[in-house]
């Protein structure tokens, strides 16, 4: 049961890393702008965009990292 809890959670934040990833903003812009990063580029509302992605795409590969080491330890 443990293992399978592991296994899900594993799978949910690979697929959350995956759109995570494709919502940054590249070079000459990404999925981020489409959701008003673009608009309020004048005001610095896009940095604050960014800056919230970025912390949540942290977070979302700092529990894909530990549920990866759990399993990893747990199928041993």
């Amino acid at each position: 049961m443990f293992t399978w809890v592991f296994i899900i959670i594993e799978v949910i934040t690979a697929l959350g890393l995956v759109f995570l990833v494709l919502m940054h903003s590249g070079r000459g812009g990404g999925m981020s702008d489409l959701l008003g990063g673009s608009v309020g580029q004048a005001a610095q509302g896009s940095t604050v965009v960014e800056k919230n992605l970025d912390r949540i795409t942290i977070a979302v590969a700092l529990i894909f990292a530990f549920s990866t080491l759990t399993l990893d330890l747990r199928l041993q």
